[in-house]
């Protein structure tokens, strides 16, 4: 039997010690974006699990929502990936 595997890491140590595997990113077919969501994506990206191309081409996102989000998450931390919150951490 053959099994198939995924190019990278097998997961990646979180700065708080935790371990992100594939496993523990959103469905494919995700359509709510909620910031816990978000955020996984984001350190997935970040933490070089997954390529940023191969975020986009596996969520449906365009390279600028994507570099929106992490760009958010980096200034401002999860809080800012929250819907709610986007006119608090908008940048002008």
């Amino acid at each position: 039997m053959y099994i198939r595997k995924e190019p990278g890491p097998l997961f990646i140590t979180l700065p708080d010690g935790r371990k992100l595997s594939r496993s523990d990113l959103p469905p494919k077919d995700t359509s709510r974006w909620v910031a816990r969501r978000k955020a996984r994506v984001v350190m997935a990206v970040v933490g070089g699990l997954i390529t940023p191309k191969e975020a986009c081409n596996l969520y449906d996102l365009s390279t600028d929502e994507l570099d929106s989000w992490c760009i958010a998450a980096k200034k401002h931390g999860t809080a800012a990936l929250r819907a709610t919150a986007l006119q608090k951490y908008r940048q002008l």
